[in-house]
């Protein structure tokens, strides 16, 4: 058995459209187009798995970068990793439901941080300070020399 990717399908591509077209190059024993779980529309690809390794061989090279249902599309030998995670949504993220696989720690900028001590990465210092002498209080004079304002 070869299985095949099926990359580019238009949205209407259906799980019949494709078998109909992958079965002029041998028997299909199975043509799927992935949906999304949610909205039920069509991922824009799919899996076409052949009976015979010269079957697929022949499909790769007749359909891929060809045009079909208005698109072109890409035919190539699908990878057997299994599912990936990411769930479409940019990556990696935290399981949904509360507990997650690793043991949750204070990190900040990927090191751990003491108890009891700030980090200067966790804790930014506040608009305005870092550098500049704090703000005079109303009722003081004006600053002389390297702060004081162009033209006094």
């Amino acid at each position: 058995m070869s299985k095949l990717f099926i990359g580019g399908l238009a949205w209407h591509t259906d799980d019949a459209t494709l078998r109909q077209k992958f079965e002029e190059f041998g028997p299909v024993e199975e043509a799927v187009v992935v949906k999304d779980r949610d909205t039920g529309r069509s991922r824009g690809f799919g899996f076409v798995r052949y009976v015979n390794e010269a079957d697929a061989q022949k499909a790769i090279a007749g359909m891929n970068n060809v045009e079909f249902d208005g698109r072109a599309i890409r035919v190539d030998r699908a990878s057997d990793t299994g599912p990936r995670g990411g769930g479409g949504r940019g990556g990696a993220y935290a399981p949904r439901g509360g507990y997650s696989q690793q043991p949750q720690m204070p990190y900040a900028a990927g090191q751990p941080v003491p108890y009891g001590m700030p980090n200067p990465v966790m804790y930014p210092p506040a608009y305005g300070r870092g550098g500049y002498p704090p703000q005079p209080a109303y009722g003081t004079p004006p600053p002389q020399g390297k702060f004081a304002e162009p033209g006094r």
